[in-house]
C-alpha cells in the first residue's frame, strides 16, 4: 500500500514538472523578479481585483481586470520583445493569460510563482492605492 502511494506521487510529480517546462511561460521567485525591475523595462500587470490591488501591489505594476486582458491590452500591446510578468493572488489568472500572451508571439513571458503571497513571504515591500 505504501509502495502503491509512493509511486503515485512520484508520477504525479513527473506530470508536474512535464508540464511546467512545455507550458511556454517561465515561473520565476520574487528575487527574480527584484532582478528584472531592476534591469528595466520590465512589464508588471498585475491581475488581482481592483480591491486587491489597491490593498497592496508590487511598486510600478499596474492593474489590469484578468477578464478583460489579453495579448491587445494596452499594458503590453507594445511589449511583444519585452520582459512581461504577470501576477495575481493565486497564480489561476496569471497562468491563462501568460499562455495567451505566448499563444500571440510574446517572447519573454513571465509568471510570479506563488503571487502577492510569495512576494510577501519574501519579505519584499508592497504599495497601497492605485497606480
Amino acid at each position: 500500500m505504501l509502495s502503491a502511494a509512493l509511486v503515485g506521487l512520484t508520477v504525479a510529480l513527473i506530470v508536474t514538472e512535464i508540464r511546467r517546462l512545455f507550458r511556454g511561460f517561465k515561473g520565476i521567485k520574487p528575487a527574480e523578479l527584484t532582478q528584472l525591475i531592476n534591469a528595466g523595462g520590465t512589464v508588471v500587470v498585475d491581475l488581482s481585483p481592483s480591491a486587491d490591488f489597491e490593498k497592496g501591489h508590487i511598486a510600478g505594476s499596474r492593474s489590469a481586470q484578468a477578464s478583460a486582458f489579453g495579448p491587445e491590452h494596452k499594458l503590453v500591446a507594445n511589449a511583444k520583445q519585452a520582459p512581461v510578468v504577470l501576477v495575481c493572488r493565486s497564480g489561476n489568472a496569471s497562468e491563462t493569460a501568460a499562455k495567451a500572451l505566448k499563444k500571440a508571439g510574446f517572447e519573454k513571458v513571465f509568471v510570479l510563482d506563488g503571487g502577492i503571497p510569495a512576494w510577501q513571504q519574501a519579505e519584499l515591500p508592497l504599495v497601497k492605492g492605485r497606480n
